[in-house]
């Protein structure tokens, strides 16, 4: 296929959210003196974290719930999962992880070497269900916005991934056909499934190696775009 535009999903693709955000809560843990309580260690504040903030995110690419809801009860709900008594909650945790957070700069291994590979061979975008306010800082902070001409938020169309209203809205953005542009994504649903149904190629990134995803083509890391790109 001669490919013209890739178009990259952000956070778990490029951006490293787990680093990331582990490195956030590490800092949220000390700052509000989570050990005192002696219930859960820095480790486990983060692996709640992960579990809960997955289960929400999930539900949200499902329309099941709001943007909102996630930002106002992520933190109650670990904290609740960890046994923390309410009159304890840390007023204020929330915002201080959405503040710290997108600031963080890890990406993903290889991200800037294959960037750097694709941007002069095709037009790169990215096509995120995040929201906008926070990942323009990620973009920014990370060194990543220079790559990219379109940068398309499911909270600037009103629509997120799998859908194909988001997937139609990006390529207009972009001025191209579905056989001219190539999708890269973590995840099997929203980024695979989803440019799948609306016709456009795939790559799972999948490092995890997982298996039974129907794509068209499957990479452990992001080093081998380069033997399809």
């Amino acid at each position: 296929m001669s490919y013209k535009h890739v178009i990259f999903d952000l956070d778990h693709t490029l951006w490293d959210y787990n680093t990331n955000a582990k490195e956030t809560l590490f800092d949220l843990y000390k700052s509000y003196r989570l050990g005192y309580h002696n219930l859960f260690s820095p480790q486990e504040f983060y692996d709640t974290f992960m579990e809960i903030n997955e289960s929400l995110w999930v539900a949200y690419n499902n329309d099941k719930l709001a943007k909102g809801y996630i930002r106002d009860n992520r933190f109650k709900l670990i904290f609740e999962k960890l046994k923390l008594p309410l009159l304890n909650y840390p007023s204020g945790i929330d915002n201080d992880y959405l503040f710290a957070c997108p600031k963080k700069t890890n990406k993903i291994e290889f991200a800037v070497e294959i960037l750097n590979y694709l941007k002069t061979k095709y037009g790169l975008h990215i096509l995120t269900n995040g929201f906008n306010d926070v990942q323009s800082v990620k973009l920014d902070r990370s060194g990543l916005s220079p790559y990219f001409q379109e940068v398309v938020t499911s909270e600037s169309v009103g629509a997120k991934k799998p859908s194909p209203e988001i997937f139609a809205y990006a390529l207009e953005k972009i001025g191209a056909s579905k056989t001219e542009v190539i999708m890269v994504g973590d995840n099997a649903n929203t980024d695979v499934k989803g440019a799948r149904d609306f016709g456009i190629d795939q790559v799972y990134f999948n490092p995890e190696e997982n298996q039974g995803v129907e794509t068209t083509f499957d990479i452990k890391s992001l080093k081998q775009l380069k033997d399809i790109l």
